[in-house]
């Protein structure tokens, strides 16, 4: 009989404590979601640009660079002073897209406690959000819509202490790994006909991506965010809104310069 009484009474402390535990943690998310609310400069848009500190003879390829979406993928490319990417050929169409993003909360009620989430912006027109995410097989950094990204890792992302620099997953395990596959022209993939060559991965296992790298060269990097002023975002929104109202109104352009007697037509005389 004792070890039965003894059996349910640590029963009733195993229950017990999970059920603690639980509003302790609880209550913890709804102070960090209080907080997160309160901290607006998680919501700044910005830019991520590279470094890189390696003595490799290669690494000028990637330091100083800035992230551009492209392919479903994150690649590193040279930029101007101002900003801009500089693609690595002419007439790549659409241009490069900057990486512009900014922290939010991911939508998925079976994680617990939530994660915190990056999104860029993926293109200008239209002006669409992607969730940024690491592939959990590859590694490789991606963007995807929530279907895409879900079942994959979303998180945590973060800023160093100084807000200075992005984190992933509670450190700054950020690569660039060479995609050119060797040959004088890579064609065999539209990243290789558009000249893009370093891909960001990270490195999950604090391994140097052991068996994911296949013999390619990685450079360690570090990704800084340069904020986007108040004018950038402004302007961001109004370019959008005037391409939406182009869009639900029609070409503006062809209203008012077609034929005089089209116009007087439409006018009823």
């Amino acid at each position: 009989m004792a070890s039965v009484a003894l059996g349910f009474f640590l029963g009733g402390c195993v229950v017990a404590i999970p059920v603690v535990t639980g509003v302790a943690e609880g209550v913890e998310h709804q102070k960090k979601q209080n907080e997160e609310a309160a901290n607006e400069t998680r919501m700044i848009k910005f830019n991520a640009l590279v470094t890189c500190e390696s003595d490799a003879y290669y690494a000028d390829e990637v330091h100083d660079g800035i992230l551009v979406v492209r392919h479903d993928k994150i690649w590193v490319v040279p930029r101007t002073q101002d900003f801009k990417p500089i693609p690595p050929v002419d007439g790549i169409n659409p241009p490069l897209h900057a990486f512009a993003g900014f922290y939010i909360q991911y939508p998925d009620e079976s994680r617990f406690p939530p994660e915190r989430g990056l999104v860029s912006t993926i293109s200008e027109d239209p002006p669409v959000l992607n969730w940024i995410y690491c592939d959990r097989e590859t590694y490789e950094l991606k963007y995807g819509n929530r279907t895409q990204s879900i079942s994959q890792m979303v998180g945590e992302w973060d800023w160093t202490e100084d807000e200075s620099c992005l984190v992933f997953d509670g450190w700054e395990g950020f690569v660039a790994i060479d995609e050119w596959n060797g040959k004088d022209e890579d064609d065999s993939t539209p990243w290789g006909r558009e000249g893009l060559r370093w891909a960001l991965y990270y490195d999950v296992d604090d391994n140097g991506l052991k068996g994911k790298r296949k013999g390619r060269d990685m450079l360690e990097i570090t990704l800084r965010r340069r904020l986007q002023s108040e004018e950038e975002q402004l302007k961001q929104m109004e370019d959008a809104n005037k391409k939406m109202q182009v869009k639900s109104r029609g070409d503006l352009k062809t209203q008012f310069t077609a034929p005089a007697k089209d116009r007087e037509r439409r006018n009823g005389r």
